[in-house]
């Protein structure tokens, strides 16, 4: 039986941030990409690959906000199409990889080589973009915390703040010093930086797809909750898991006393799961005491 159909879709309500942060770093990467090529620099073009990686994974998260909106028609997702976004969000850890690849591969093989760097372009270019990136991280913040796919692609943003960042530290680096040693090893700086937050957002991605429970719920805390709730001698099959970001799931079978009102244990079940522990939808199984099997199952 089913008890909490309210949905909460948490990407939708910040689509038009993304929007207009997925418009200011697209025109960005275009005049990025072109001084990176000119400049000759590693730093510049490592950003501008970041910024690629952002253009792509901000236009996913939005093509997924849509998708995850849609109406099923086809009758065979009976969940929707909310995991979309999370899909989206592994695309943008997928990119945050490839970048910083790219990145460690390119000034590996720099090594030995006498390269010629251009700062000028390096210093107003970081500058122009670390300004661009500041306006989207200010738009996606609020929004990241909400949700996993806009989590995705605000990181994808502080990776490039702190790739316009490096930018500029590198220009600076190789004006005063005339090594353009630096200009590789600032690169490299931003491309571990990116390594580390792709992994971080990876782990939640992957514990979305693998049906952990959430992180802010307590296993162990909502079985005794649903146990303690009268009329209820015993608890099992409890599985929790997040459908998508702000929407978590929960199903349980629950083991009445004889002749007890199933309606007023689910109510009371509904209510618990949703208030206490924010679960947004909650498919309840109510059971007489004398019912068997329920239990041979064991996961």
């Amino acid at each position: 039986m089913g008890a909490g159909h309210g949905h909460g879709h948490a990407a939708g309500r910040h689509r038009w941030r993304l929007a207009v942060s997925f418009a200011l770093i697209g025109a960005f990467f275009v005049v990025e990409l072109v001084f990176g090529l000119l400049s000759g620099s590693l730093a510049l073009l490592s950003d501008a690959g970041h910024m690629a990686a952002d253009v792509v994974t901000l236009g996913a998260a939005l093509v997924a906000t849509r998708i995850a909106t849609r109406p099923d028609t086809t009758g065979r997702r009976s969940y929707g199409s909310y995991r979309a976004e999370v899909f989206a969000s592994l695309l943008a850890v997928v990119l945050m990889l490839g970048v910083a690849v790219y990145v460690v591969v390119e000034a590996i093989g720099r090594i030995g080589e006498a390269a010629e760097v251009s700062t000028g372009p390096m210093l107003i270019v970081g500058a122009l973009g670390l300004v661009v990136n500041l306006i989207a991280l200010l738009m996606l913040r609020s929004g990241a915390g909400e949700s996993l796919n806009v989590k995705g692609a605000y990181l994808e943003v502080v990776a490039d703040t702190a790739g316009s960042v490096g930018v500029i530290v590198a220009g600076w680096l190789v004006a005063a010093t005339g090594q353009a040693f630096w200009d590789t090893a600032v690169a490299v700086a931003i491309g571990a930086f990116v390594a580390v937050r792709a992994i971080s957002l990876g782990r939640q991605v992957f514990a979305v797809l693998g049906q952990h429970v959430p992180e802010d719920i307590d296993a162990a805390a909502v079985a005794a909750d649903l146990a303690a709730i009268d009329g209820v001698r015993d608890m099992h099959d409890l599985h929790l898991w997040t459908l998508t970001s702000g929407m978590n799931v929960a199903t349980a079978h629950l083991v009445t006393a004889d002749q007890k009102d199933h309606h007023a244990v689910l109510d009371q079940a509904r209510d618990l799961l949703r208030r206490r522990h924010g679960v947004a939808h909650a498919t309840l199984q109510v059971e007489p005491a004398d019912h068997r099997g329920c239990d041979e199952v064991d996961w």
